[in-house]
């Protein structure tokens, strides 16, 4: 019986239902995990971001042996494991800030209510800062190549993505620009946490690994991506036309 993720349910108020209802899984799952069972990778970090607290608290036996540094909490092997309760939640949270580099980020802005949930913030006086692509930049037909969908698609994508932004466009405390550069790894900051993507040649960014980090007061891994994306922000262009 897992005691541990028993009591920080009964701490946090939940039950079976609740956990299934969050993670999309049916509740005689949740049911085996709280009789022992321990989850999938996935799902240990979907329930340790959804009740807020470390895996090693839930399932100490499998979490002692995942890398983790001052700034580095853990690592998703593909983008698309990361859950969805983490990324509202790492948005959600923000106080100050929440940067978006990306080249087109679809997957985002195709999530109406991570949309809502941008425009939320803005009002509640955190500035929002959107970062895409070019679609006619170079860089952005390359990356469509590197990837096998062709010159045209990722800048399709951007300008769908461009399309589904242009409700935030008129929300004060947003700003969207538009970059030319490489895009070596996505970047999405909320504050001081971080959920980097990074890029392979040849594979798709949802394929790819990314990493949970948090900025600290030393110049660790978190630190790095956060000039970068300062970097790129300096040499973007406000994009006036919403596509």
């Amino acid at each position: 019986m897992s005691e541990n993720l028993r009591r920080t349910l009964a701490a946090a108020r939940l039950q079976a239902v609740d956990v299934a209802a969050a993670l999309a899984v049916d509740p005689k799952t949740v049911n085996r995990w709280l009789k022992g069972r321990i989850p999938y990778p996935r799902h240990r970090w979907a329930v340790a971001d959804l009740l807020q607290v470390d895996e090693a608290e839930l399932w100490p036996e499998v979490a002692s042996g995942r890398p983790i540094s001052d700034d580095v909490r853990g690592v998703y092997p593909h983008r698309w494991a990361v859950p969805r309760s983490a990324w509202r939640r790492l948005f959600q949270e923000a106080a100050e800030r929440i940067d978006i580099l990306t080249y087109s980020g679809l997957f985002l802005a195709e999530d109406a209510g991570m949309v809502r949930l941008l425009a939320e913030r803005a009002y509640a006086g955190v500035h929002v800062r959107l970062l895409l692509g070019d679609p006619d930049s170079p860089e952005v037909a390359a990356r469509g190549v590197d990837e096998g969908i062709g010159p045209d698609v990722m800048a399709a994508r951007i300008r769908n993505a461009l399309a589904l932004y242009r409700q935030l466009q008129d929300v004060e405390g947003v700003e969207i620009r538009l970059h030319r550069t490489v895009l070596y790894n996505s970047i999405y900051r909320a504050d001081d946490g971080l959920l980097v993507n990074i890029h392979a040649y040849g594979t798709p960014a949802a394929q790819a690994p990314v990493i949970h980090a948090r900025v600290t007061e030393n110049e660790g891994t978190a630190a790095v991506y956060v000039t970068s994306l300062e970097r790129v922000w300096a040499t973007a262009e406000p994009a006036d036309s919403m596509c």
